[in-house]
């Protein structure tokens, strides 16, 4: 089983080519990187079906970019890179990657590594791992319990998204939901900001993993079940 789509974000930029090329053979479509800042300030950044990353970047290190990621989606990691040593593994199995393989490594094993890792990451989510939409009390609840406070732009948004079911909406559609017009261009009318600070309330509340992902050239998409009660 293999990945839709995946992120390369490694600065060698020959390694990276021949890397993409034969990925992009198996059916993947491969996104490269060769900063890791490139890669967060892409609007995409987080909507991802896989990252490979390498430790020694540009802008933020490997280690912190695999830590922002994890907080941000549950999408497969793994490290690709010339560090070694038992305590840099410790150091990057603990921000969060799956698998971390050193370089030299052939690409068939890369391969082989991210369906691995993509057959765990790929399971569906339980029923227990619901979400739910408490219009009465304008509380988001957490499969852990924890119950969070609303605006009432987040729980327009939030309607939306359990309206569709997992799939994903456009900006469009939120933008009507929240009553603002569709901008031409390519602002967005402070969506972006007010995405971030529902992201941004969720993961002070709780360390559940916050399934709001940005959907490429789409929207934004709410990857769990989500019920309104």
């Amino acid at each position: 089983m293999q990945p839709k789509t995946l992120a390369l974000i490694d600065d060698d930029a020959e390694y990276s080519e021949f890397l993409t090329q034969f990925l992009q053979e198996q059916g993947i479509a491969v996104s490269r990187f060769d900063d890791s800042n490139a890669l967060l300030a892409a609007p995409e950044a987080f909507g991802f079906d896989f990252y490979l990353v390498d430790l020694m970047l540009p802008g933020v290190n490997g280690v912190e970019l695999i830590k922002i990621l994890r907080r941000r989606t549950d999408a497969g990691i793994v490290v690709v890179s010339g560090r070694l040593g038992p305590e840099v593994f410790r150091e990057v199995i603990t921000a969060g990657a799956d698998m971390y393989l050193v370089k030299p490594v052939q690409f068939e094993q890369v391969s082989l590594a991210i369906a691995a890792v993509q057959r765990r990451v790929a399971k569906p989510a339980t029923a227990d791992a619901a979400w739910k939409l408490d219009r009465a009390a304008g509380e988001l609840v957490v499969p852990d319990g924890t119950r969070i406070q609303l605006s009432e732009a987040d729980r327009q948004l939030l309607e939306c998204f359990a309206q569709a079911g997992g799939e994903p909406v456009t900006r469009e559609a939120l933008l009507n939901k929240l009553g603002r017009e569709v901008p031409e261009g390519e602002s967005d009318d402070g969506l972006s900001a007010t995405i971030y600070r529902l992201r941004r309330r969720i993961e002070r509340a709780t360390p559940t993993l916050v399934p709001l992902q940005s959907k490429s050239r789409v929207g934004y998409v709410f990857r769990a079940p989500l019920q309104v009660i």
